[in-house]
């Protein structure tokens, strides 16, 4: 994603065309696709992360480093030296005593059955604090804390965090998102009701304290289309209020008051792509075919500049112009896998390529703030590395690199670029947030995003690379219990239990760091296996292609290759396998049990669709764009031929094939994977009187992001799994205090759990 104070128009309209969209059916936020990395996000900025490699929505519940990771890892900077150059040393004890730091990580772990049983409130709670932001003057910093229990803004003067006050009011499920206007005094955030997704753009005067709705309009979808540094006081805004809101008008919205202009009304495009004069470039859409179309305007007309066949449509997208405004910045896989970075000069066509890598997508692209140059971009096959473009940014980089561990992300600058947060990422700590002065070469510690997971006996992420049956390279990442791989690291000295963790998109993808799932199961005795299977972004327009219409097919395969895998590799107890994951994860889940019954020893389906069917038919008004891809990617369900093909590939219609254990855990206000997509399958298997444990949660959309839900479902998760696979597990107790559900069917299905829904009533 994009930092928030700096004008970039690299994916920022049209990065929704297909990026926005791209995880349609990904986690929110609270519960996506991405453990730490990579999500695009269609605000303003000076690094942008691609729509095509790293997809949004990131990553199980989001709690603190993960609702950082989701929100800050997709920012990160590039290393200092050339990818294939090895990373300097941590930096040593006298150093991260200088900037205020200590060391995260614990000692050796102790052997499993020593370890103590960490609780899941530690993985699953609100950060202490997150996304550390500077004002574009240098003067303020904001970042989110708790407010009694939810996620606010809090505010302070740059150099004095301990004044800052919390300057929003949000009770209820928090606030995730926020920007600096470039007045660098109002905060911009936005919000939706119970999950919905109807987000609505609200500001904040820092003077007065005053909040205002700048998008005051019902059942909407509100998001920031553009930002400049030219117009402080203005933003482009993309609403969906008219007819059957399926399209997005966009407005010039004056955030002192609340004043909206129109300044291009939508005939039919998926989207827009302004400058920063707020000229409406190019208008984006689909074809029928599912290729993207981008438009010039032509008086009242429109004409076409640029068409992009199906093939290449997830890997190539424009990002942003350069300074003149006449030269856009390009990711393009045509004639090629990869997609690679180029500058194209928009008058003559004339391509100049910037960057690329053989293995994955250039996926990421840090600009100046204002000058509008590529500084670095970033690429991830197993591990994120970057490619420095400007050698202006390079000792800063080397300077940084020795002031913790962890990568190194960028989340903000100023305007004059004088003054960065830093963030560092890990996968075995929390992050850690940096003021950083250019000219002084000095950082200064901020804080951890949750100070209670430093010195916990956390567990390393071991990168694998697995061979599918058909020859593609499946990058996966590990997680073993602590002291489980005495005699060899990565590999348990016992065949262990296995969680196979399915990432939700399908087209995201997983990525090396913290992740709470990961972490609390490794403590629980699991072998912790997440695979990006083929269709999951970042590793080329032919690894995405390979899953079209292969829902249930080869793109199940891949997961039963990597289980497979685990097994011969002495990783994973054959008879102990459960299959777990979030939308297209829950999905996958549902397709494990009736699809390979025989494989798993029971699933747990998180917001996942059980028939193709129902779900294409009834997406969000705001999808119709995208839906022509859903036709060639998934399958045509606006043809009876079409619809049986779905059909085969539902899990709906095979629940007489489940024999295993099944939890399900679903929000009421999903407007993505619909709370019928739950129903309909519980109703079936208790027709036929199989036993399933369904959690419904009523304040609740696609993710859960309030902690006292997350703390629900996660306790009869473990509980659950220790039943079935004989893990550890920490007791339910009073883990449904605060927590909004109800259980339809299966009260019974987990250990603690009749008792515990007594004590709550």
């Amino acid at each position: 994603m994009m930092s928030d104070n700096e004008s970039r128009n690299m994916l920022t309209n049209v990065g929704w065309s297909w990026v926005w969209l791209a995880c349609v059916f990904c986690l929110p936020l609270f519960f996506g696709c991405v453990p730490q990395g990579g999500r695009t996000n269609t605000s303003t900025s000076n690094t942008t992360t691609s729509s095509a490699a790293d997809s949004d929505v990131s990553h199980p519940p989001e709690t603190e480093a993960e609702m950082v990771a989701d929100i800050e890892a997709d920012i990160a900077l590039p290393a200092a030296k050339p990818a294939d150059q090895p990373a300097a040393p941590p930096a040593g004890k006298a150093e991260a005593e200088k900037t205020g730091s200590k060391k995260l990580h614990h000692e050796k772990p102790l052997p499993n059955k020593e370890t103590p049983l960490i609780p899941r409130r530690v993985f699953f709670g609100n950060p202490e604090k997150a996304r550390a932001r500077i004002s574009p003057d240098g003067a303020r910093l904001a970042y989110l804390a708790p407010v009694d229990g939810a996620l606010n803004v809090w505010v302070g003067k740059a150099g004095d965090l301990a004044a800052a006050k919390p300057i929003t009011l949000d009770t209820h499920r928090g606030i995730r998102t926020f920007y600096w206007a470039y007045t660098s005094r109002h905060i911009l955030y936005v919000q939706d009701h119970d999950g919905d997704e109807n987000f609505h753009l609200y500001a904040v005067d820092l003077d007065s304290g005053e909040i205002s709705d700048l998008t005051p309009f019902d059942d909407i979808a509100a998001r920031v289309e553009g930002v400049s540094e030219k117009f402080p006081e203005e933003i482009l805004v993309g609403v969906n209020d008219r007819d059957n809101h399926q399209l997005h008008d966009i407005y010039r919205i004056n955030i002192a008051t609340g004043e909206r202009k129109l300044l291009q009304l939508n005939p039919g495009f998926a989207g827009f792509m302004a400058d920063d004069d707020y000229h409406i470039r190019f208008a984006v859409t689909f074809t029928p075919d599912a290729g993207q179309l981008y438009l010039t305007p032509d008086g009242e007309k429109w004409k076409e500049f640029l068409k992009i066949g199906s093939v290449d449509a997830m890997t190539t997208n424009a990002l942003g112009f350069d300074a003149s405004g006449e030269k856009l910045y390009f990711l393009d896989s045509r004639n090629r896998d990869t997609a690679a970075l180029k500058l194209l000069d928009i008058k003559t066509g004339q391509e100049e390529l910037l960057a690329e890598n053989a293995k994955a997508d250039i996926s990421g692209a840090m600009t100046h703030p204002t000058k509008k140059h590529v500084q670095a971009v970033t690429y991830t096959y197993d591990r994120r590395k970057w490619i420095v473009l400007d050698d202006s940014i390079q000792a800063d980089l080397d300077y940084l690199k020795t002031v913790a561990d962890g990568e190194i992300q960028i989340t903000s600058r100023t305007l004059d670029d004088q003054t960065w947060t830093v963030a560092y990422i890990m996968d075995d700590g929390p992050v850690r947030f940096y003021l950083y002065d250019r000219a002084k070469k000095e950082a200064a510690f901020l804080f951890t995003s949750n100070p209670a997971l430093e010195n916990l006996p956390l567990v390393k992420m071991h990168s694998e690379i697995i061979p599918s049956r058909d020859g593609l390279e499946l990058v996966s990442y590990l997680s073993l219990p602590a002291g489980s791989d005495a005699k060899t690291p990565g590999r348990p000295d016992q065949p262990l239990p296995l969680v196979l963790l399915v990432h939700g998109g399908p087209w995201a993808r997983d990525s090396w760091g913290y992740n709470s799932q990961h972490q609390l199961l490794a403590n629980r005795g699991y072998a912790v296996l997440s695979v990006n299977y083929r269709g999951s972004t970042g590793l080329g327009k032919e690894f995405i292609n390979a899953a079209n219409r292969e829902w249930a097919a080869k793109m199940h395969n891949d997961l039963v290759d990597a289980v497979d895998w685990a097994v011969e590799q002495g990783v994973a107890q054959r008879e102990k396998v459960a299959i777990m994951g979030g939308s297209y994860g829950g999905y996958a889940t549902l397709v494990g049990l009736t699809f390979t019954p025989d494989l798993f020893t029971c699933g747990v389906d998180i917001v996942g669709p059980s028939n193709l069917v129902t779900l294409l038919q009834n997406p969000p008004p705001y999808w119709m764009p995208f839906m022509p891809v859903m036709k060639l990617r998934v399958g045509d369900y606006s043809t009876e031929e079409g619809r049986d093909f779905l059909r085969s590939r539902s899990p709906l219609f095979f629940v007489d094939k489940i024999s295993k254990p099944l939890l399900i855990g679903q929000g009421a206000k999903d407007p993505r994977v619909k709370q019928a997509e739950a129903d309909q399958i519980v109703a079936a298997m208790n027709e036929k009187k199989i036993p399933v444990t369904y959690m419904l949660f009523q304040e609740e959309g696609h993710g859960f992001a309030r902690p006292e839900n997350r703390f629900a479902f996660y306790a009869v998760t473990e509980a659950f799994l220790a039943q079935h696979l004989g893990g550890r597990y920490e007791p339910i107790g009073d883990a449904f205090s605060g927590a909004v559900f109800t259980i339809p069917s299966g009260q019974n299905g987990a250990p603690g759990l009749e008792a515990a829904l007594q004590a709550k009533e």
